[in-house]
């Protein structure tokens, strides 16, 4: 991790500020937080004046999302001890659940702050990749997933993306032909991953079982290699 954030919104830095939070001594008093690596109080404030900053000035943490947030965390700093404590492959992806408004969107946009550049995801709207898929065509597939790569210190390395909102599109037709553009990326990018470790993260208001009905069981069984599922449970709407 750095020890400067980056944001990678249309490249704009993160105040001097934001710096890295990880705890080098010392656990939290809490029983589910405690870690040797995060220092979750700091951590806490820090996304909370970034959510204010590039999400809305209402944004807040909520202390009902503490356990969640941290499991993200320990995913994000691959805090190993937590990793195994609360069932967190640290090679999978992530696909954080939950209800419209409980923040899931917010949440991954600022955590990203939270990491070198180079370690850095792109949040990309389910919506918006349909929209380029109507536009474009068939290339759009390809440019989520096997052409998905950008050069690091000369090397290709793979560019991990969150698409937000998965379900939310609809299925195009394309000159006659009607395609899956999400679950036909979701394929691909597993292909990817299996080969190349080409992390996908996600947020969906779905159930495992809405998730099927939309893209098929076949996505749904690769969904399971690549994601750790996180949820939101019983969120209410925080935009209210």
């Amino acid at each position: 991790m750095g020890n400067r954030f980056k944001s990678s919104l249309e490249g704009e830095p993160v105040p001097h500020e934001y710096r890295d939070v990880r705890r080098t001594e010392g656990v939290q008093s809490q029983e589910d937080v405690q870690s040797n690596i995060i220092q979750f109080d700091k951590c806490l404030e820090f996304l909370e004046k970034a959510g204010k900053t590039y999400t809305s000035p209402k944004f807040r943490i909520w202390p009902e999302d503490h356990l969640i947030i941290f499991k993200l965390l320990v995913y994000f700093y691959q805090d190993k001890p937590n990793a195994e404590k609360h069932g967190i492959d640290l090679h999978k992806g992530i696909l954080l659940t939950g209800p419209v408004g409980c923040g899931k969107t917010s949440l991954m946009t600022i955590l990203r702050f939270m990491l070198a550049p180079k370690e850095q995801y792109i949040i990309k709207s389910a919506r918006d990749i349909t929209l380029e898929f109507i536009q474009d065509g068939y290339p759009i597939i390809n440019k989520y997933s096997k052409a998905s790569f950008h050069q690091i210190s000369g090397e290709l390395t793979p560019k991990a993306y969150c698409f937000d909102d998965l379900g939310v599109e609809s299925n195009i037709k394309y000159y006659g032909n009607e395609t899956n553009v999400m679950a036909e990326i979701l394929l691909s990018r597993y292909d990817m991953f299996i080969g190349q470790h080409m992390l996908t993260h996600a947020t969906t208001n779905l159930s495992a079982s809405e998730i099927e009905n939309c893209y098929g069981n076949r996505v749904r069984s690769r969904m399971r290699e690549m994601f750790n599922l996180i949820t939101f449970e019983n969120a209410k709407d925080k935009r209210c």
